[in-house]
Formats: C-alpha cells, structure tokens, sequence
C-alpha cells in the first residue's frame, strides 16, 4: 500500500470522438471512442442480428491520472465522459444526491463508461475517488468541492436529459438546440 499523497495530472491524453449507435431493431445503445476527426450521422450497418445506426457524436478526449510525486499511474480506459445533473428527475437518486450535497456547497459530477459494457461494470469507487481528488486538489476546498459518482445511480437513462461535458457547439453563434434525453 503506497504511503504517498498523491498529486494527480492528466496523462495520455487522446482526443477524439464519442460515438452513440442504437439498434433500431432492439433499441440498445452502445458507445465507442474513435480519434477520427468526424464520424458521420446516420451511419448504418448491420451486425448479427442488431440494425446499428450512428445517431449522436460529441468531441471528448481520453486521459489517465498520473501521480507527479511518486509516478503512479491510474489508467482510465473506461471512463466515456462526464456529465452535469440537470435534475430532470425529481425520483432520480442522482438528483437526491445533489441536492443534499448542493446545501454542502459541493457539485456532484456523473462518471460514465462506455456502453453496454459500463450496465454490467460501471467506473469502482476507488477510480471515483482517484476522479474526486483530481478535480478538488487545485480548487479552493473552503468555497466549494466535486464530488463524483457513477452513472449506474440513474434507474433510466432514456429519460435523463443530463448534459455531458464537452465543448461541442461551443464555436457555434447559434443557440444550443433544446436539451433531449441523453439515449432516446
């Protein structure tokens, strides 16, 4: 067991693409990460028995956590992104949770891995933890902290209008669209 404190960067930063396909067939979901510069909509094959079309991609990047004290590195391969409550679900234990937390003065930010693998093996708390002190070690703790949480908290996800953190749109002069459920 390692006695360091550690001081976590980011590491092996990739930059690319999420990917969502679903199966009109079945209705799953999937997501992948690809460093291809655009992946066009619409993109439809077949697989099996499952009808997969590309219907969302959003701008995202890949990292690890190093530690700069004692070289430790925490690898997060399976980390799809993150993403702000909205509190769409008044019943969501998400929202429960960041409204409790809320009071605390801290923001409770949402881990997801990647589909359909991240249903049966979501992010373990260690990794949550290992998030949680990268976001916090550089803030002014005394105003207000992060707190990190897995997506499995959400009972459905196709009703969650969460909004994943990337920087799509952000060169855009147009108004965002309005916000839709994350897997409709």
């Amino acid at each position: 067991m390692s006695t360091c404190t550690h001081e976590w960067q980011m590491a092996n930063v990739r930059f690319g693409l999420i990917a969502f396909e679903k199966c009109f067939h079945c209705g799953s979901v999937r997501t992948y990460f690809s460093s291809e510069d655009s992946l066009p909509l619409g993109d439809e094959y077949r697989e099996g028995d499952h009808f997969w079309s590309r219907v969302e991609t959003a701008q995202s990047f890949r990292f690890d956590l190093q530690c700069t004290r004692c070289g430790l590195i925490e690898g997060f391969g399976e980390l799809m992104g993150l993403m702000h409550c909205t509190g769409c679900l008044e019943d969501c234990p998400v929202e429960q949770q960041r409204r409790v937390l809320e009071r605390q003065r801290t923001w409770l930010v949402v881990a997801f891995g990647f589909l359909p693998q991240a249903l049966t093996s979501p992010l373990p708390e260690r990794k949550l933890a290992v998030l949680t002190e990268f976001f916090n070690q550089r803030r002014d703790t005394s105003r207000s902290t992060i707190k990190v949480v897995p997506f499995n908290l959400i009972p459905d996800l196709s009703r969650c209008a969460g909004e994943f953190l990337h920087d799509v749109g952000m060169l855009s002069q147009e108004p965002p669209a309005e916000r839709k459920p994350l897997f409709s």
